[in-house]
């Protein structure tokens, strides 16, 4: 197995210039895209909180730029604190995100000169940080720079959910992706993967966060896996049969989420005069069939499974579906290969306001045959999020560490809404498997 430097051929590395490159390429990008969430509504609703699980867009703003100036000015830079007193205000495990409106938080305008201003002198540090070698870990090949950019990728991300939950009419816009071909039509419904070993997580990946390393050796038993997320016509079928109705499908945790939410769908949709219809950033329109299913829990992905006589994947299943390459001999960096995603890989950062149908992407289907592992949708798990054997915490316990347990889901793939940076094919995310907000959706194994 091997982990190379992104965008290089097989087992280079990238030099200091390089990687300073890429650094601010994925600096620069992060920050258009926050622009572009918050420039795109007016004051009201950046300092609206739009619904209790999420912040006001203006906190993630602020935060964005906290988080940049404790981890590159400070952290990197050695640099005296510019804002030591807004600290408390922007630790998000100091406040939970439904007080967050209560708290004193800077105003837009304020807001976007702090990150702006963040943003100069961290870039000053870029010009002259040392990139390579044997510096500090945090800055070994850039990491620092790197995590922050995904960092705010990620609030990126969290951004636009906030958008999706908001009332009112779109405010965001983009093309619609790419269809299916009949040139590049998907084998069957699913593939085997044969039992056996593969190299799972990294230990070389350069901006890889702590939660992914280190690679270490798995046995999987030979399983069957979707080759493509379930759709929504085919969960449909389960809703129409009555699966929200019957308790034999469910967790007891997830019947309990049922019963007292009444819920009989995903998150968004609702049936009118007939017709099943969603709500997608500001717009109502039919439930396509052919598109993954969205805003499901994992409850609801669990349900669904055992409805189908199925049953999730495991973390290490989808792992293995997704980047083990038989023939070589070894795991590769995502699903087609290891170079960088481009737009015929996959549906990533926010090119597209929504999944692309099943069977598209025929350029970024992994050597096992299924397709749309990367983008479109986060897939739940069947694995609780734990860590790796020889798991070490960096830079600090809470971005993972406490949040091992049984009490979050793995996800794993990324979704239309992830930027590539923060997405590869050894990326984890984990959640409560109660939400339903985030863009996520799953597809189904069963043992061979």
């Amino acid at each position: 197995m091997t982990d190379t430097a992104p965008g290089l051929p097989h087992g280079r590395e990238l030099d200091a210039e390089s990687l300073r490159e890429r650094a601010l390429a994925a600096l620069v990008a992060a920050r258009e895209r926050t622009a572009l969430l918050t420039d795109s509504v007016d004051d009201h609703d950046l300092t609206a909180q739009h619904s209790p699980l999420m912040s006001p867009l203006v906190w993630d703003l602020a935060h964005i730029g906290n988080q940049e100036e404790l981890w590159l000015l400070r952290a990197v830079g050695g640099r005296e604190a510019m804002r030591p007193e807004i600290d408390g205000l922007y630790d998000a495990f100091e406040h939970s995100r439904a007080s967050r409106p209560s708290l004193p938080l800077l105003p837009p305008a304020e807001a976007r000169a702090y990150a702006a201003e963040v943003r100069d002198r961290a870039l000053d540090i870029l010009d002259g940080a040392p990139l390579h070698g044997a510096g500090r870990p945090l800055e070994r090949a850039g990491f620092a720079f790197g995590m922050i950019a995904q960092h705010e990728q990620q609030h990126d991300e969290t951004m636009l959910i906030t958008h999706q939950l908001r009332a009112g009419p779109a405010v965001l816009g983009a093309p619609e992706p790419p269809r299916p071909t009949d040139a590049a039509p998907l084998a069957a419904a699913e593939v085997l993967v044969e039992g056996g070993p593969f190299t799972m997580g990294t230990s070389t990946e350069p901006w890889a966060l702590d939660n992914e390393r280190p690679a270490h050796r798995r046995e999987v038993d030979g399983f069957f896996i979707d080759t493509a997320p379930v759709t929504c016509g085919a969960y449909l079928r389960f809703v129409e049969d009555g699966g929200y109705r019957d308790p034999r499908w469910w967790e007891p945790a997830g019947w309990t989420m049922v019963s007292a939410h009444e819920l009989s769908a995903p998150l968004f949709w609702h049936r009118d005069a007939g017709q099943w219809l969603r709500r997608r950033f500001g717009v109502t329109e039919p439930v396509p069939a052919d598109e993954p299913v969205l805003h499901v829990s994992w409850y609801e992905a669990d349900a669904y499974a055992r409805w189908a006589g199925r049953r999730l994947p495991t973390e290490a299943e989808w792992e293995k579906a997704a980047r083990h390459d038989p023939v070589a001999g070894r795991s590769l960096r995502y699903p087609w290969g290891d170079g960088d995603p481009t737009p015929d890989h996959a549906n990533l950062g926010q090119r597209h306001l929504r999944p692309a149908a099943a069977g598209a992407y025929p350029a970024g289907r992994a050597p096992s045959g299924a397709g749309q592992l990367i983008g479109d949708v986060w897939e739940w798990t069947a694995s609780d999020f734990l860590p790796y054997p020889g798991f070490v915490a960096f830079p600090y316990r809470e971005y993972s560490e406490v949040f091992f347990g049984p009490e979050h889901k793995v996800l794993r793939g990324g979704s239309f809404a992830v930027d590539p940076v923060a997405c590869r094919g050894t990326f984890r995310n984990w959640d409560l498997p109660v939400r339903r907000q985030i863009f996520s959706g799953f597809r189904t194994a069963r043992d061979a």
